[in-house]
């Protein structure tokens, strides 16, 4: 099955009851049971949902892993994956990552005895410098954000399994249309569902696709206690926006490439963060491991005033947070996605005052180019 048919006909694509083309919404919280332990399927929505299933199996399919699971954000998804290891653990994490990442393993997770290192991971001795007797996982972000850095999953899977450990990727920036973490060793992927997977600002979700029985059972075990799962509706919407996954991801990679060569030869910008360009550190290594570089670009205009300058004049960018829409969005990470990070870690990082970040859209991109250009100028 080619990648667009498994986006409509992938997990359970008709209701199996009524044969419904589009799968119900299942708004119900509890199932009639025959006799005690005696039921269909389903005995309470926190535990499973018919609605939340179809949707699993799905982002299971277009993965290519064993089980997938539903959560009511990304970031609820990764806390359950980080929650399926024990006080006195430690990780290893991409270090130029989303703000909301950073702020759980330091400020929430660390309280729970969780230890994490940070390393710029598109370098695998920086990884392999960090391993210790007490690290149990490598968790990437591939591109990354906002820097847009490419790490070697493959690599970095071989290094993790000589050493016993976990290799988990956010897959976010990408979606299983661009790049399959699974397929190159990884053995969980995450999304924030919120961006390209739902595509239309209409939804809050997180799903976590796991590679084995034994991953399978120990993250549903979390998943059932901590009752972080999405709804009915929400999984729905997400199904629905999956469909037009294909040809959103090919329409705006074709609008990026337009706009990545105008911000590249425009004087009022001072650097292009984007894993397409040829001069891009990690071009080579991302045109392999993936199909597509993706619809997020990062660029520097050289200060916050100039950046805010931009801002205040642009028509069709959508100042907001978030990314992956059918509306571009453009943001400054150091103020609002990355603010939780420390001023002097952003320094260190290259996450400038300056430092802006789109999501490039379906609108016609002559639109969106001469939007940039009048507010450049």
């Amino acid at each position: 099955m080619k990648r667009k048919t498994r986006l409509i006909h992938g997990g359970i694509p008709t209701d199996p009851q009524t044969g419904a083309v589009s799968f119900p919404i299942y708004q119900v919280s509890t199932y009639k049971q025959e006799s005690v332990g005696n039921f269909k399927g389903y005995e309470y929505s926190r535990t499973g949902n018919p609605t939340r299933h179809a949707l699993e199996e799905l982002i299971k399919d277009l993965e290519g892993g064993y089980a997938g699971f539903a959560f009511g954000s990304g970031m609820a998804a990764m806390t359950a994956v980080m929650m399926m290891f024990n006080s006195g653990d430690h990780v290893i994490l991409t270090d130029d990552v989303y703000g909301g990442s950073f702020r759980v393993m330091t400020k929430v997770l660390n309280r729970m005895g969780i230890d994490t290192t940070f390393v710029d991971t598109s370098n695998l001795d920086n990884i392999a410098s960090e391993i210790r007797p007490n690290t149990k996982a490598i968790h990437l972000e591939t591109p990354t954000n906002p820097l847009m850095k490419i790490t070697d999953i493959a690599g970095v899977a071989k290094l993790a399994k000589e050493h016993g450990l976990l290799t988990i990727v956010d897959n976010t920036f990408s979606t299983p249309f661009w790049q399959n973490p699974i397929e190159l060793g990884a053995d969980i992927v995450l999304h924030s569902a919120t961006k390209y997977l739902g595509g239309h600002s209409d939804v809050v979700a997180g799903l976590a696709v796991v590679n084995s029985e034994k991953l399978a059972e120990e993250l549903h075990f979390v998943q059932n206690s901590t009752g972080g799962v999405l709804g009915p509706q929400d999984s729905w919407l997400l199904i629905r926006g999956i469909k037009t996954l294909g040809i959103r991801m090919e329409e705006m990679e074709g609008n990026t490439n337009a706009i990545v060569d105008f911000l590249v030869n425009h004087s009022g910008v001072k650097k292009v963060f984007y894993p397409g360009l040829e001069d891009h550190p990690n071009h080579s290594l991302a045109k392999k491991q993936a199909r597509g570089f993706g619809g997020m670009i990062s660029f520097d205009v050289g200060s916050g005033e100039k950046a805010d300058e931009l801002l205040s004049k642009l028509k069709y960018f959508t100042l907001a947070e978030s990314l992956g829409a059918v509306e571009s969005l453009i943001s400054v990470p150091a103020r609002m996605t990355h603010a939780s990070i420390p001023a002097e870690r952003r320094a260190e990082l290259g996450i400038t005052e300056g430092l802006v970040r789109i999501s490039v859209g379906l609108e016609d991109v002559e639109d969106l180019i001469e939007d940039l250009k009048n507010a450049l100028e």
